[in-house]
């Protein structure tokens, strides 16, 4: 019968559950869907109990699906998004504050003075995307007594009764110290947080407890945030080995090896992950829009979803003038711009769908493409091929369009599973089974650019005039 490891990967809009076998084969396979609200304040919302029972059922039901006995848990979590809750009943006190969500920005600006060294302590710029502004605005609202943590933390109290969170996820609140891996009190000063209410810190892989919440008596063995978990599950586990995931946002990692390698280029510096006998940083920037700046095209009618972007013909994308900044939701790396939204230009009476369309695809691939020239000139080296996944990475023309804009070649992983799969290996690591068997053959689809190096530039240098446009027009506001 053999023996599996359950995978758990909290995201934004849904939350997967997968078993893994001693073969390495996915034999089960659940995901449930999860609500997300936003508000005309900037606002991002989701309801903390929908999350706590779409992970409980989703590995529920995946290991009643399952044909092995599944012996261990791993949880990637989705990062930067906080809840106030009741540390002796465990009841959530406040909505999940999102990691979209941008109403701790006039926090942030009152914090800037101390931005030049919160970024040498952290490796993280001062945005409300980090935890920590967060966790001071909710703190800020909640009632007296009530904890306030990472949805992480909060989840894991209720696995395994320990309000913990992984090293790695902790390098994303602003709160870390990079190089020591640990809570930096000069850090949590400046956001007013006393240190004694952080969670206690874990590994990413290890013996982190025990669960009944998902029926057998299971070891948690992995806990990870879930874009470091994507880089492990895609195998980019060599210095100058990079993946972007195209999920809600679009998320861009570069694993920089065993030495905390801060940013002079605008993007963060991160636990890549640590195991206790291998540690691993990482460079990354965020494209905070790209799904949903898809559902957005979704809800205005100008496209049925995202299956139906690759309706776009070429004559269009060859021919359309309109250029879009997809700042849906502020802009991230490198350019850090909280305050910024959306933006069109080049928009005629003679403008149709399909130009809208296809001009946040365009956006979405530019923004990445300055997040990896970014990363470039932090390292000193080329990359050699970009690695995607997500729901996004499914299609052709954006996929295309990515590697034409790059001009490097992209590889769509294998399995539609990254995140889950690379905490199911951390998790049989974790729990002393060693790693899942590694199929060579990780690429489903690899695009080979087709454009020509100076068109691609050409259209970069276009795609920055605008966003140096909308970052002009944001800081004004």
């Amino acid at each position: 019968m053999g023996t599996g490891v359950l995978a758990i990967d909290q995201g934004t809009s849904g939350t997967k559950a997968i078993v893994v076998d001693d073969r390495g084969a996915v034999v089960s396979a659940v995901e449930i869907p999860v609500a997300l609200r936003t508000l005309v304040d900037g606002g991002v919302e989701q309801d903390p109990d929908e999350l706590l029972a779409s992970v409980r059922d989703a590995g529920r039901r995946a290991i009643a699906a399952s044909p092995v006995e599944v012996v261990a848990v791993g949880v990637a979590n989705q990062g930067e998004t906080v809840v106030a809750w009741d540390p002796t009943s465990g009841e959530a006190l406040s909505a999940a504050i999102s990691w979209q969500d941008r109403r701790s920005s006039d926090l942030v600006a009152g914090w800037a003075p101390h931005a030049a060294r919160l970024a040498t302590i952290t490796g993280l710029a001062l945005d409300p995307y980090f935890t920590a502004p967060k966790l001071r605005w909710l703190a800020d609202r909640s009632p007296v007594g009530a904890r306030v943590t990472g949805l992480d933390a909060w989840i894991n109290w209720h696995l395994c009764g320990r309000a913990v969170t992984d090293v790695a996820t902790a390098s994303r609140s602003l709160l870390l110290d990079l190089t020591t891996r640990t809570w930096s009190s000069e850090a949590a000063d400046v956001f007013g947080i006393a240190l004694g209410d952080l969670p206690d810190i874990v590994s990413n892989a290890g013996d982190l407890g025990r669960t009944t919440v998902f029926g057998p008596d299971l070891a948690l063995g992995s806990l990870i945030v879930d874009q470091q978990a994507a880089l492990y599950g895609e195998h980019c586990v060599r210095p100058g080995d990079a993946k972007c995931t195209y999920g809600t946002g679009a998320f861009y990692l570069l694993n920089c090896g065993a030495t905390a390698a801060p940013s002079r280029h605008g993007l963060s510096a991160s636990v890549a992950w640590d195991t206790g006998d291998d540690v691993a940083y990482c460079l990354d920037g965020q494209v905070y829009s790209a799904g949903s700046a898809v559902d957005w095209l979704v809800r205005m009618g100008l496209a049925r979803s995202s299956a139906d972007l690759d309706r776009v013909e070429s004559t269009t994308r060859e021919a359309s003038r309109v250029t879009c900044v997809p700042a849906f939701a502020g802009l991230g790396a490198p350019h850090w711009e909280p305050r910024a939204t959306a933006y069109f230009e080049g928009v005629t009476l003679s403008t149709t769908p399909d130009d809208v369309v296809w001009s946040v695809m365009d956006g979405v691939a530019c923004q990445v493409a300055q997040l990896v020239a970014a990363s470039e000139a932090d390292v000193g080296a080329t990359l050699e091929v970009l690695r995607v996944d997500g729901g996004l990475s499914g299609s052709r023309v954006l996929m295309q369009h990515q590697a034409d804009v790059l001009q490097r070649p992209v590889e769509v992983f294998v399995s539609p599973h990254a995140t889950a799969l690379g905490v199911a290996d951390l998790a049989s690591r974790g729990v002393g089974r060693g790693p899942l068997p590694w199929d060579d053959s990780v690429v489903g689809h690899r695009y080979e650019p087709t454009m020509s190096a100076a068109r691609a530039a050409e259209h970069r240098e276009r795609f920055a005039d605008a966003t140096h446009r909308v970052l002009t027009a944001g800081r004004k506001s």
